[in-house]
């Protein structure tokens, strides 16, 4: 069994003291994906670089406080990638790959354009540039698992209020477009809602409100996969009983065994 969890933390130092590290150790997971690190390497503690048991690799952003993505793994990975080879998202450190015998994990963190109209373009930008980056990955022939904060609601199911939020950064058209040609022309998957067709499962609330006590919320953290790996998936499960961040952690559990290289 191949355990894999994704969670953006919203800063790793203020997870770390709500606990999310005790929680991690009891999740026994392969590989753990971070996203939103908010720190730079000077920023983190021995824990936070290593946990008992796990090798850990990180692409920080240029700026402080910002961004930032990591990659937990109880094997040393054989290669780890940082960047994706488009200088303007390298350096705001949105990219890390992990290389493992014959599966691949990327951590990914895309863009945010809810700040205004100059980071939605930023966020088109990205989207421009990572579809190719998607293809070339699917032709490597390897398994790959891409974890991370996708920052877009796929269809009216992942989120509460669809209507409210047509016009609205993560659920504009040409947004849910891009994710909807990665799984049909492509042909990436999305493991979670390949096992749970349910509605209102949720990965993201927003601080306003209730929105967490009434689930008002936004499913824009996935893991899309590879169709051999994505098709292993058995277990799937968003973990609300404790919040560690605005964002809840992803467990999936596939059937699956790293191959040697």
């Amino acid at each position: 069994m191949l355990r894999v969890i994704t969670l953006n933390l919203n800063g790793i130092r203020s997870a770390t003291a709500k606990g999310v590290f005790g929680w991690l150790a009891r999740q026994k997971a392969d590989v753990i994906c971070v996203q939103e690190l908010k720190a730079q390497a000077a920023d983190m503690s021995a824990d936070m670089l290593a946990p008992a048991g796990y090798h850990g690799h990180f692409h920080y952003a240029e700026k402080k406080g910002y961004s930032g993505v990591g990659i937990y793994s109880l094997q040393e990975p054989d290669r780890v990638k940082f960047g994706f080879g488009v200088r303007e998202f390298d350096d705001e450190g949105r990219y890390v790959r992990a290389d493992f015998g014959t599966l691949s994990v990327i951590s990914i963190y895309l863009p945010s354009g809810s700040s205004g109209e100059h980071r939605q373009a930023s966020k088109f930008r990205f989207l421009d540039a990572f579809y190719p980056h998607l293809a070339a990955l699917k032709k490597e022939g390897r398994e790959i698992v891409v974890c991370g904060d996708w920052n877009i609601a796929h269809k009216e199911i992942d989120l509460k209020n669809w209507k409210g939020n047509r016009k609205n950064s993560g659920f504009l058209p040409e947004e849910r477009d891009w994710l909807t040609k990665i799984f049909d022309d492509i042909g990436w998957v999305d493991v979670f809602r390949r096992v749970d067709q349910r509605p209102e499962q949720y990965t993201w609330w927003s601080n306003r409100g209730q929105a967490y006590a009434k689930n008002v919320g936004w499913r824009i953290d996935y893991q899309i996969a590879t169709p051999g790996v994505a098709a292993t998936a058995k277990k799937v499960k968003i973990y609300t009983e404790k919040r560690f961040s605005d964002h809840a952690p992803l467990i999936i559990d596939y059937d699956y065994k790293v191959a040697a290289r």
